[in-house]
Order: structure tokens, then sequence, then C-alpha cells
């Protein structure tokens, strides 16, 4: 334990690393909390969880589906004036849902703003990412800068719903929410105000195809892992909550979440100090197999406590899953669509989350808790089979710097 922390003290050091990763944590704050925080405001303004399941997965889809363009837009134009018009419209739009919400607008008013919100949400998680693959080429270091930026985004998924929850215990769901939105502000003013983004390279002139990143096929089926792997973690976003609620305990679904980010904070940070001999394919698809196993033991519904040690287990092995992902995107992908690359990793990440929620949403309505759970142990499973068997395996290298 030493020798790793040893190592993510010598890493920090280094130029620019300490400043990136001050600028991530605070500018990544919202991450965590707008998601709880808007289910919970809607499931109580709507009284459904389908419903505001629905709108949450609404907005994650909209992400998604914005994200490539935004990306591209990075990589030609630079990233200043997307960061400003986003943050003023996604801001707007989720003070809408509240104000749209509260004043018992129909739900297709709700889902509009909720959309959005998503399309003009700000790329500060991909812009970072895309920095992170800029400022070193060995794939070693790769692994290591994203397993910090995992670790960092978990601890933000961690004080986020935790937070959130001691809002929403305190004064209601609607303060919770209002907060939330309150926080997107600061985040975006933080990491424009940084400068950070002077640290992303652009390269100039270089010829490009109209599907970008996609024309390299193992992105595409490292993509399709992505989305299977992320529709798992979205049934825990709507698992949660729905077992608090189960529990006649709203507020634990916080706790839950900030115990399961968490576990994958301590997972990510070992991940990423420690030395594998298998190639990072094989890491990737082994991480999600063993991933399906905590998944599953969800389904008996245990006591808070062992639910809660189930929860810490079930999420030991997401930031080593994000952080083996990015290293190959990383690779894959040619310097001329760096972030947009990062951003169609996004696109699948952010609409399997939005799938993961509103099915795992539908399921705990229609069929039960239980099969919300099962549904993203199977996904997990499946992703596993899919990349360690369809994924060519190259042992690991140094990244050329134009690559």
């Amino acid at each position: 334990m030493k020798g790793i922390a040893r190592k993510y003290v010598e890493f920090a050091r280094r130029p620019h690393v300490g400043r990136l990763l001050v600028v991530a944590f605070f500018s990544r704050m919202p991450i965590g909390m707008v998601g709880f925080s808007m289910l919970m405001f809607l499931r109580e303004a709507l009284g459904n969880y389908a419903l505001a399941g629905l709108a949450v997965g609404i907005n994650f889809v909209s992400m998604a589906i914005a994200a490539p363009i935004q990306g591209r837009i990075i990589d030609r134009k630079g990233p200043d004036t997307l960061l400003k018009v986003t943050g003023v419209v996604t801001t707007s739009a989720l003070c809408g849902v509240a104000w749209a919400a509260l004043t018992k607008q129909p739900f297709l008013v709700i889902a509009a703003l909720a959309s959005l919100a998503g399309l003009f949400a700000s790329p500060i998680t991909t812009l970072t990412r895309t920095i992170w693959r800029h400022l070193f080429d060995d794939e070693d270091d790769r692994r290591t800068a994203f397993a910090m930026d995992a670790v960092l985004i978990e601890i933000n998924f961690t004080i986020g719903p935790a937070i959130a929850a001691g809002i929403l215990a305190a004064f209601g769901a609607t303060a919770a929410f209002a907060f939330a939105i309150g926080v997107v502000v600061f985040s975006v003013t933080v990491y424009v105000a940084s400068g950070v983004v002077k640290l992303l390279k652009r390269v100039a002139g270089a010829e490009r195809h109209l599907l970008g990143p996609l024309t390299e096929w193992r992105l595409c089926l490292l993509f399709v892992a992505t989305f299977g792997a992320a529709l798992a973690f979205g049934t825990l976003e709507v698992g949660y909550p729905a077992y608090g609620t189960h529990l006649a305990t709203p507020a634990i679904a916080g706790i839950l979440l900030a115990v399961n980010s968490i576990g994958s904070a301590v997972g990510g940070a070992l991940y990423g100090g420690m030395h594998f001999k298998a190639p990072i394919e094989k890491q990737y698809g082994t991480i999600l197999a063993l991933m399906s196993i905590p998944f599953f033991l969800h389904l008996p519904l245990w006591s808070p406590v062992p639910f809660s040690i189930v929860a810490f287990l079930a999420g030991a092995l997401i930031a080593p899953s994000i952080t083996a992902q990015s290293v190959l995107v990383s690779r894959f992908a040619p310097a001329k669509y760096a972030t947009e690359a990062f951003t169609w990793s996004s696109t699948f990440i952010v609409s399997g989350l939005g799938a993961g929620m509103a099915i795992g949403g539908t399921l705990v309505e229609t069929t039960g808790l239980p099969a919300a759970f099962a549904l993203g142990g199977l996904s997990a499973a499946c992703m596993s089979i899919l990349v360690l068997l369809a994924l060519p395996v190259r042992a690991p290298v140094a990244a050329r710097a134009g690559d």
C-alpha cells in the first residue's frame, strides 16, 4: 500500500498534474448530485418512479446525443465558447425542470426541458480525460492518470449524493435539487476560470472523415461494451433510491450511492497503483466479469448493513473498468479525433446510464426491485464475454506521441 501511495504522490508532482486534479475535483461536483436529486425531486413531484426515471433517462440520453457534436466542435474550434454557452443553457433548463414540476405542467414539458439540459450539458469530464491523454504518451502513465481521474470522480459521487441526501432529509427534495443546480453554476465557473483548457492540444489541418473515430472498428466494439457496462451502473442509480423507498427511508439511497462510490474509489486507487502483466483488453473483460457477481448479490434485498457491503463490492470494480476503458480509447483513437473519441465514449456511458435508469425504473414499478439488479448483473456478464472473445489483444506498449 505504501508503494502505491508513493507512486501517486510522485505522479501528482509532475507538471500540470496537481493543478488539473484540483480543478477536476471542484468542477465535477455535480456528478452524481444532479441525477440523484433530480430523480428524488421528480419522484416526489410526480409521485411515480417510472416517470421520474424516464425524465432523468431522457436527460442522460440527450447528453449522449450531443456529446459527439460537442467533441467535434472542440477538436476543430476549441472549447472556450462551447463551455460558456453550455453552462448558461443547461443551468436555465434545469431551473425550467424545477418550475415545470412544481407548477404541474404536462410531463412532456418536463421531459423537453430535461432533454434541453442534457443537450447542453457542459463537457467538463470529457475535456479533462482528453487533457490527460495529451499530457502523457506512455500507456502505463495514462493508466495511472485515468485511475486518479476515476478516483476523483468517485469521490465526487460520494460527496455529491451524500450532500444531496443530507439536504433531502433536512429540507426536502426541492431544496436538494435547487442546491444541485447551484453547484452546476459553480462547476462551470471554476473550470473556465482555471485556464486548464490551454493544456488541450489540437491537430490543425488534418484530413477528417465524416464518421470521425467511428471508422476504427475496435473503438466501435469497445463502445458497445461501454454501453452495456454503463447500463449496469444505471440500474444502481435507480435501484438504491427504490430500495430506500422499500424501507420507507428515502435518504438511505444517498448513503448507498456514497458507499458504492467509496468502493469504486478504493478499487480505482488500487488498480491504478498496481502493475499487471495481462494485456489491458483482458483486464477490462475480467473486471466486467467480476463486476456481475455483486450485482446479482443484491437480489435477496438484504437488511441495510449487508446490503451496504454488497453496494461497496459492486462499486469496487466500477472505477477500474472506467480506467481500463479510457486507456483503450486512448490507444485506439487517432490524435485528430482525441476529444471526439472521448465524447463518443461519454455518449455510450451516458446513454447506457440513462437506459439502465429508465428500464430499471420500469422494472421496479412493474416486476419488482430485484429485477433491476438482475438486469445490471446480466448486462455486465454479457459485456465481459463480448470483450474477452471479440476484442483483439495487443501487448502493452508506449503510445506514440502522434497517436
